[in-house]
């Protein structure tokens, strides 16, 4: 089964050098420096390559986070923090808030915003693989792991490194909880997507299967509550795809629900659940001609068009002339005025992040190699520190199109 996922455009950010003329003072520290430089290039050339698997993007990132730890993490054990920290200046633009980018000379500033564009790639990683024709049952696992993955490393992230910046988070940055929450809840929904699709394609208990999407819808909402007080310039998009895609799992739940009620010989009840499944639908129909008509970063798609859409339409229509032909023939029972209540909950499916950790500190940091980094050299006109005017040109995504209207380039 093929699934459409919303994404929003990857963080963007001005060139680093590390070039520290006079301040590293030995050929170790020098070469510390330039593998700096080098792995940071070359993770940001694999965010938008797309041959680019898992494993790749985890040997690049593994990499260039093991270098990183050296401008952060002390050597010695000490709560002490690294005299490297605010030697260097980055500057990162949002997700949302298109090209006006944040600056901080701060190494934690880096490591959360680089680590906050990983997750985003394996998102698109996911998405790339879901939207294929003839997704294979290996490519579903990937897909399945790899949302995981990027949920495990916005938790990290939030709960581990966004506390320790010194600068506090901008409202409506990709780096506030409001955001970062809704990127988890949005990467386990959309798990939980591939999850129901296994089991219909298993032909699992109908029950089970109401479950999964009463519990996923449930997940669509609360993401979209999470965003609901961010300026709608920037998150209104996005938050129709949330709210679309709440509306159609309601209208999944339902619809299987139906067919639980109608083994158990319940048919006015079950007619009134694929009814209620009906109005999900339509809602969620009426949704996706909004979010194609909605300006802001994302995806540009007509969801309503897309084959995991109209099959559903087909599904829910066809359940339920089954539900009446069955009650006209055989039960002859009343269709209740209100809609049966969900009250659903799925013991299998649940999708949790996977655990993550930055990798360990790169064996090339030695107490001798920071010591060799002398910081009464650096000159008085901090050259590290970028202009205030530098643009910062947004990275050029392979599955991206410009959107008119908006000047932003979405994936």
């Amino acid at each position: 089964m093929t699934h459409w996922f919303h994404r929003n455009p990857l963080k963007a950010t001005a060139p680093v050098q590390f070039n520290y003329y006079g301040v590293a003072t030995t050929p170790a520290s020098s070469k510390i420096c330039n593998d700096l430089r080098l792995s940071r290039t070359r993770l940001l050339e694999l965010f938008t390559d797309l041959s680019c698997n898992p494993e790749m993007m985890k040997n690049a990132t593994d990499l260039y986070f093991s270098l990183l730890q050296g401008f952060i993490l002390s050597l010695d054990d000490s709560s002490q923090e690294c005299k490297l920290r605010y030697i260097q200046n980055f500057k990162w633009t949002d997700t949302l808030q298109g090209h006006v980018p944040c600056a901080q000379q701060d190494a934690v500033f880096e490591l959360v915003s680089m680590g906050f564009n990983v997750a985003l790639w394996y998102t698109k990683y996911a998405s790339r693989l879901a939207g294929k024709e003839d997704i294979t049952e290996d490519e579903a696992k990937d897909v399945h792991r790899s949302l995981k993955i990027a949920a495990g490393i916005f938790k990290h992230l939030k709960e581990c490194h966004i506390p320790k910046l010194i600068t506090p988070v901008e409202k409506g940055r990709d780096l506030e909880a409001r955001l970062i929450d809704s990127y988890i809840i949005q990467c386990q929904a959309e798990a939980q997507e591939v999850t129901i699709a296994r089991a219909i394609e298993l032909k699992h208990n109908p029950g089970l299967i109401a479950a999964l999407a009463y519990e996923t819808a449930n997940f669509y909402q609360k993401a979209d509550q999470t965003l609901s007080s961010l300026d709608p310039t920037y998150a209104g998009k996005w938050r129709k795809y949330l709210n679309l895609k709440s509306c159609f799992y309601m209208a999944y739940a339902y619809c299987y629900h139906g067919q639980t009620l109608l083994a158990s010989d319940k048919c006015g009840e079950a007619i009134r659940s694929l009814q209620e499944s009906e109005k999900f639908f339509a809602k969620a129909e009426a949704l996706c001609k909004e979010y194609g008509e909605t300006k802001g970063p994302g995806t540009t798609a007509k969801p309503s068009g897309h084959l995991f859409f109209r099959k559903l339409g087909s599904l829910i229509k066809n359940t339920l002339e089954k539900c009446q032909r069955e009650n006209g023939f055989i039960y002859f029972q009343k269709v209740p005025a209100e809609a049966p209540q969900l009250e659903l909950k799925a013991n299998y499916g649940l999708v949790e992040p996977v655990p993550f950790e930055f990798p360990a500190l790169n064996a090339h940091w030695t107490p001798e190699t920071l010591a060799a980094f002398d910081l009464t050299k650096r000159p008085k006109d901090d050259t590290a520190k970028p202009k205030p005017d530098e643009e910062v040109k947004p990275l050029k995504e392979p599955d991206i199109k410009p959107q008119k209207d908006s000047g932003c380039r979405i994936s």
